[in-house]
């Protein structure tokens, strides 16, 4: 066990290594989630059943990635670093009061958010049945449970990672999708659908179990602190809320595209998210990767004033996500149907439903080179500890990717020349009914959209930067 434990605590000082180190992690934690996948399809194929639980996801994801992941990639690495640079004993004390604190606003949320769930359900899915809707709401309460484990975990990963400990945080999306999977093989069978969601909630629970000693073993001793007037809190809150109102836009975007996809025939949610998390090990590898990898680099560069260093990871990194991912999304797309074919064809999966999900993976693989550097280039600007520039160039490209939506889901739903040349371009001619390629092909464009805008902003601000030397 005492072996086990100094492995999980290597330090990873090179970024390349760190970015290795996360991607070789997270391919095994993208395979067990193909395995998941292809569970989930051989059990419901494109169904009501598999609907619902995408349907069901919408409220709990949304919590995780505006409220979690907004204040982790906003404020907590650098605040944190900037804390740590000074004295090693207040950053775990900000550290504290800051987790304490979370961690009650985030019961109270979830909390607020399991007696509406009703509600939202009606809205988020507002083409299903009432039974199914009944089914929708019973899993999202279930699954409320889960944003509680995955915050207090991703706010531990990100502090894990000043600390140079990559290893045990990439460690910990794999133990999620184990518990997701056992959910589907041993839950589902006995006790339905919502066995589903218990999954999840046992995959969010693995997610923090796992971290937990390393934290204690960098230093970390939980303390009773519950101070919303601390100075370093507050100006976390300031950090976070636009990167959160930048993350909701992102949020808000799935969730309109899972309304507009409930409307339409059965199984279009499935087959979006299916094939979104087809493309997403791309993105994980690369984008994610290198640009977690180089996030504390960047907080770290940026709080010693070293703006050479500062300049000098951002296009290394840069590169390297090019580098990576332009041959990786072509792969993708020339291969989408065979992809498909060896990865979900089982079971309930039929050949329709196969050739549907390619198409939308293929949409998909159009953008995800801009989905990579969009992820960098952010972070390097909460390096600057701006957060409100790649706010609200989120909150244009949500708009951009509503107007496409309606458009596209309108032009693919009767014969015209846009039509036939997405039935001919992605060879469909024998499918009907698909509008909901349509919605990864908006999302893909206002992605892109997004990166045209950020870049040259980033390259003024920083340049901005070293003027002020």
């Amino acid at each position: 066990m005492t072996v086990l434990k100094n492995v999980f605590n290597i330090q990873t000082k090179n970024i390349t290594f760190a970015a290795f180190i996360l991607a070789g992690a997270s391919l095994i934690s993208c395979l067990f989630g193909l395995v998941r996948d292809r569970l989930l399809a051989g059990s419901f194929g494109l169904s009501s059943e598999l609907d619902i639980y995408y349907a069901a996801f919408r409220i709990p994801d949304f919590i995780s990635m505006v409220l979690i992941i907004g204040a982790i990639s906003a404020a907590i690495i650098p605040i944190f670093s900037e804390r740590l640079v000074k004295n090693r004993e207040e950053a775990f004390k900000y550290f504290s009061n800051f987790l304490n604190l979370f961690l009650i606003s985030l019961i109270l949320i979830c909390g607020i958010l399991f007696i509406f769930t009703p509600q939202l359900i009606s809205g988020i899915a507002h083409g299903f049945s009432a039974e199914n809707k009944e089914l929708t709401v019973l899993l999202a309460r279930i699954m409320l449970l889960s944003p509680i484990f995955l915050g207090i975990s991703n706010i531990i990963s990100g502090i894990l990672r000043v600390f140079q400990r990559f290893l045990i945080t990439s460690l910990a999306p794999i133990v999620y999708n184990l518990g997701i999977i056992f959910g589907i093989v041993f839950f589902v069978p006995r006790i339905g659908l919502s066995g589903l969601a218990w999954g999840v909630v046992l995959g969010g629970f693995l997610h923090l179990l796992i971290q937990v000693p390393i934290l204690i073993k960098v230093g970390f001793k939980p303390k009773k602190i519950f101070n919303f007037t601390e100075p370093n809190f507050l100006k976390t809150l300031k950090l976070t809320i636009p990167r959160s109102i930048g993350l909701a836009a992102a949020q808000i975007n799935l969730i309109v595209i899972t309304i507009l996809a409930s409307g339409l025939t059965i199984g279009s949610i499935g087959a979006f998210n299916l094939a979104e998390s087809l493309s997403r090990p791309i993105l994980t590898l690369t984008g994610i990767a290198f640009s977690t990898a180089a996030f504390p680099a960047l907080s770290l560069a940026f709080s010693k004033n070293n703006k050479q260093k500062f300049k000098t990871i951002f296009f290394s990194t840069f590169n390297k996500i090019l580098f990576f991912i332009l041959p990786l999304s072509f792969f993708a797309f020339i291969f989408r149907d065979l992809i498909v074919k060896i990865i979900l064809q089982a079971g309930k999966f039929a050949l329709v439903d196969a050739r549907l999900t390619a198409a939308c993976l293929g949409m998909f693989c159009l953008g995800i080179f801009a989905q990579g550097l969009v992820l960098l280039i952010a972070k390097a600007f909460y390096a600057f500890q701006d957060t409100k520039t790649p706010a609200a160039v989120s909150v244009l490209g949500m708009l951009v990717n509503i107007i496409f939506c309606f458009l596209f889901i309108s032009l693919l739903s009767y014969p015209n020349s846009f039509h036939q040349f997405l039935v001919n371009f992605l060879n469909l001619s024998a499918l009907k009914n698909i509008e909901v390629i349509g919605l990864p092909l908006a999302l893909s464009l206002s992605g892109i959209f997004q990166f045209f805008i950020l870049f040259p902003l980033f390259l003024r601000k920083l340049h901005k930067q070293e003027n002020n030397r």
